[in-house]
């Protein structure tokens, strides 16, 4: 009986030892395909053209106006984002769903039709009232701001709603109890402690921004000294066959995704954009 008990488990703990073998392959198969893309990209070029193509002035400008509109669409995303995923966590109001899944929109869409959206957009009498009015948005700085933002809000939305969903409005709740009103309950008690989830959201908004091309190139164009960002400057780049440029660019910006996701993670954005959900 023991014998028979023995080899029983014996079977079933090889079974699992097999299984987790397996799925651990898996994983590190998937993780062998993307070091062996990165990996490539850096043994490409060297260190010395690395360091000219950055400090050239196209590519700097580039750098500089990339980081500006993207701090700019991180600040304005987690103005509308705040609110918007405190009202989706916290409210229940008629269409909740249809919003919900309106405001996933633009992180399903693939981006160049948002792009294309916002171009249409401005070509509508509301549009042109707006461009006529001197806000002008079309192949401009600004236009590169509107862009990001489009897209970079959802992720952000999704993101604080999930961290709003994390805490326990019981404890607004008690706070209304003891004499605080909505406003200040949200104030003293759920922006603190979903502040990690804020900032996680902030920082996948910025990462978003800056990694942002399709919207930014249909709607604002890519011209020098203008409207290029680093992703569209890796676009004129490969356009005229100057791949060891392009791929510097890559790598920063490679550099700049890792950076961000350790720092995403770390803030307690483990399950991205759906947690919550």
């Amino acid at each position: 009986m023991r014998a028979r008990r023995f080899s029983k488990n014996t079977a079933i703990g090889s079974s699992d030892r097999l299984f987790t073998l397996l799925t651990t392959g898996v994983l590190f198969l998937y993780l062998l395909v993307i070091l062996a893309l990165m990996l490539s990209d850096i043994s490409y070029i060297n260190f010395d053209t690395f360091r000219r193509v950055l400090w050239s002035r196209e590519i700097r400008f580039a750098i500089k106006l990339s980081l500006i509109t993207s701090v700019i669409t991180t600040f304005l995303s987690l103005c509308v984002a705040v609110p918007a995923g405190y009202a989706l966590s916290r409210y229940s109001f008629p269409g909740k769903m249809m919003v919900d899944t309106v405001v996933d929109i633009p992180i399903v869409l693939p981006p160049l039709i948002m792009g294309v959206s916002l171009l249409v957009f401005f070509q509508t009498p509301v549009g042109r009232a707006i461009e006529r009015s001197g806000l002008r948005f079309v192949y401009t700085p600004q236009g590169i701001v509107l862009a990001q933002f489009v897209v970079a809000c959802s992720f952000a939305i999704r993101t604080i709603k999930a961290a709003f969903d994390g805490v326990d409005r019981r404890l607004e709740d008690v706070a209304m109890t003891l004499g605080c009103n909505r406003r200040q309950a949200f104030l003293k008690v759920s922006l603190p402690l979903a502040k990690n989830g804020i900032i996680a959201g902030g920082v996948f908004a910025w990462a978003r921004a800056i990694g942002e091309f399709g919207p930014i190139i249909v709607f604002c164009g890519t011209t020098r000294f203008k409207t290029e960002v680093m992703p569209t400057s890796i676009y004129l780049e490969l356009s005229v066959g100057r791949i060891e440029s392009a791929l510097s660019i890559a790598i920063l910006m490679i550099l700049i995704a890792l950076a961000t996701l350790m720092l995403f993670k770390k803030l307690g954005g483990v399950g991205y954009i759906w947690i919550g959900r």
